[in-house]
């Protein structure tokens, strides 16, 4: 078990702006928790409405006057493959402050931070030789046209806690290539990722002003949508918050992505074992993150008559999981990831008891883990999908059990919701699993699993986001489409 839990941050009571690391314009600092001990691992500088102002500046500064957005997409491709190269060398360190930050298992960090951070830098390099920044097309004059994509301009990219560093690369990197540059507006609860990350751009030598980096709180966030410096904001978190920033940048008509909530939902059809759907639904969810994930499968639909048999095997897998520190091999769950999101899921969870479902397993603090912001991994029974609890999002190691009279009803409860973000299908029916996969109003399903791919595209339907990140569509988002006419004739 690795005993290392420090951050080495070389700039911590600094601000990077503008390609250089700045002192706020107060002395306020965010204490940064490890959230297995509750312990202050390091402390972070805050910004302020005017720094996060002058971070804008320097950010449309470059843009509008810099090399970067002349460069062209192969000159900015290099940039790139360099941060990727640094990413990979650091991996066992954004692996560590990804644990201490959030309470994701070290030994799955350390497995997957490659995969979101070098991985998406990569993949976006690789495109700077293969997408269409510039097509030659027919125009209906019978002139010489193109079709042209260019950058949209300045980002500001706003970073939830639980991903920090994998949200960040798959926003950024795209961001980058597209010719854009970049505010990182990071979590004031985890923050660490993108200090290091800044690190890595100074060591790369990207220009000035390209990439910024700075950690506020909600309020001075919205100072930064309202910026009319700013071109385009791309967010994950609550749908809430997601709702006030597209409602603050439909004032000024900035551009948006927005990747929010979901209430995703597994639906067991009467085909599939009940102990295999549990064995691929609960150690995963409960695992990973403690179900701190938008994308989890917390809503399993399951047909009447094997309802209490999914309850006992899902409840089964709860009790089998052992909470502890994330980086301890022995532990199979770690905590959740701060004193807020712990009381969250635990007024939720009153309510479900209030609201009449059936408490199968979990349901407190574990009472043998006296520091950290534990909770044990719980599972409901009997769960009405009209409840709080199948309705909302509780962000949270929470699994609600619904039952179903058939495969109509498993697919309209599903759809029953103001999320639209993840599902999957367990059958061992290939046909039947893409005909309901083409009913439901969902970003992803999944074949017997949760099949998410950031290679692909990410996002939602409904209220789970606008928008999609990873793959074609998450460059598309940074780009501009341009119509040239020429006056000439085409050849």
């Amino acid at each position: 078990m690795t005993k290392d839990r420090s951050i080495p941050l070389a700039h911590p009571d600094c601000l990077y702006v503008d390609g250089q690391w700045v002192k706020p314009s107060t002395n306020d600092m965010f204490d940064v928790l490890n959230c297995s001990t509750e312990e202050v691992v390091t402390r972070v500088a805050q910004a302020s409405n005017g720094d996060v102002a002058r971070a804008a500046s320097a950010a449309r500064e470059a843009f509008d006057r810099g090399p970067w957005p002349r460069m062209t997409p192969g000159q900015r491709a290099e940039y790139l493959w360099k941060i990727a190269n640094r990413f990979e060398e650091l991996n066992d360190l954004f692996a560590r402050v990804w644990s201490i930050e959030s309470g994701v298992l070290y030994k799955v960090a350390a497995q997957r931070i490659g995969q979101f951070l070098s991985g998406a830098f990569r993949q976006y390099a690789n495109m700077a030789e293969t997408y269409p920044f510039m097509e030659a097309v027919k125009s209906s004059t019978g002139n010489s046209a193109w079709n042209v994509k260019e950058p949209v301009g300045v980002v500001v990219a706003i970073v939830p806690w639980n991903g920090p560093a994998a949200l960040m690369a798959y926003k950024v990197a795209p961001a980058l290539l597209a010719g854009c540059t970049v505010i990182v507006k990071a979590s004031q609860e985890a923050p660490c990722s993108a200090y290091l990350f800044a690190e890595i751009c100074e060591e790369v030598g990207l220009p000035a002003g390209v990439v910024n980096v700075v950690t506020a709180d909600r309020y001075v966030s919205e100072e930064l949508v309202r910026n009319p410096e700013i071109d385009k904001i791309t967010f994950t978190g609550s749908t809430v918050a997601g709702r006030r920033i597209g409602s603050i940048a439909a004032e000024r008509v900035a551009r948006v992505t927005l990747e929010l909530g979901g209430k995703s939902p597994a639906i067991v059809l009467d085909d599939y074992d009940i102990e295999a759907a549990a064995n691929a639904i609960g150690p995963s969810f409960f695992g990973y993150l403690s179900g701190q994930v938008c994308h989890s499968l917390t809503r399993v639909i399951v047909h009447c008559s094997r309802h209490d048999a999914m309850v006992e095997a899902l409840a089964k897998r709860a009790r089998s999981v052992i909470l502890g520190d994330p980086f301890d091999p022995v532990s199979t769950a770690g905590p959740l990831a701060n004193a807020r999101q712990r009381e969250t899921v635990e007024r939720y969870v009153a309510i479900g008891i209030t609201e009449g479902a059936e408490l199968a397993a979990g349901g407190h603090r574990p009472s043998k883990l006296e520091r950290g912001f534990f909770f044990e991994p719980t599972v409901f029974g009997n769960v009405n999908n009209k409840s709080t609890i199948a309705q909302e999002e509780i962000f949270g190691p929470v699994l609600c059990v619904i039952p179903a009279n058939d495969d109509a009803h498993a697919i309209e409860l599903a759809n029953d919701s103001i999320f639209g973000l993840n599902s999957a299908v367990f059958t061992h029916d290939s046909q039947r699993a893409m005909s309901i996969a083409r009913q439901l109003r969902v970003g992803t399903v999944g074949h017997n699993g949760s099949r998410t791919d950031f290679s692909i595209g990410f996002g939602g339907f409904k209220q789970s986001g606008i928008g999609r990140e990873g793959g074609l569509e998450g460059l598309a988002a940074f780009l501009e489409s341009k119509t040239i006419v020429l006056d000439q004739a085409t050849n």
